[in-house]
């Protein structure tokens, strides 16, 4: 399948979703990896992975990149060479990255049952306004998601989500929310944007100028 959707947030910021459906085989054949990335996805063993991991070059290519445009830092986090700011995440079928100017960070996470098993791990005083009802898993779901958009940003180690990342009240049909990260003697703000797509949460965050 091709994109599966563009969103245009604002002048300068742009999120590509793409629903992996194409095998392996269509999906290599159609993109151009460099040497470090060739290495890269041979040497995974899921196939899921691998998939995905191409699906995100298909939507450098939507963006008018390629794969020789990424580059990686020490700690992991991809940078783009012309200086624009990129966040990439992959869950199951689908995929997604966000460019902006602005400092961005993305993720996508399925909605599941077993977040809730996992909630006091990455939850403290958000429990104060989640109510255990049919909203749930989905807004556990989008607090995990802002917090691993958080943590692509900032991307130091030593970031707790439970201890540093604090995500405040919200209603899922407002599809925003706003959140700080307190970090030794760091405290930055961030707004947070989210969607529900198929059973999927799509959460993107800015984080805020002094």
């Amino acid at each position: 399948m091709p994109l599966f959707k563009t969103i245009q947030f604002n002048a300068t910021t742009q999120i590509l979703v793409w629903k992996i459906t194409e095998s392996y085989e269509d999906l290599y054949e159609t993109v151009v990896l460099n040497e470090k990335n060739s290495i890269r996805i041979s040497g995974m063993k899921s196939e899921l992975h691998q998939r995905a991991f191409l699906s995100v070059r298909k939507l450098f290519y939507l963006a008018g990149y390629t794969d020789f445009d990424l580059y990686y830092d020490d700690f992991g986090k991809p940078h783009l060479k012309d200086g624009k700011h990129i966040s990439i995440t992959h869950s199951h079928n689908f995929s997604a990255i966000i460019i902006s100017d602005e400092t961005v960070g993305i993720d996508i996470e399925l909605q599941r049952e077993k977040i809730i098993k996992i909630a006091d791990k990455f939850c403290d005083s958000e429990f104060e306004f989640l109510n255990d009802n049919k909203e749930y898993i989905r807004k556990l779901t989008v607090i995990w998601g802002a917090k691993e958009a958080i943590f692509k940003i900032r991307n130091e180690k030593g970031i707790s989500f439970k201890n540093h990342i604090r995500v405040n009240a919200f209603d899922l049909e407002t599809q925003e929310t706003t959140s700080e990260l307190h970090f030794d003697s760091l405290v930055k703000s961030f707004k947070i944007y989210f969607e529900e797509i198929e059973g999927f949460t799509l959460v993107y965050a800015f984080q805020e100028s002094v």
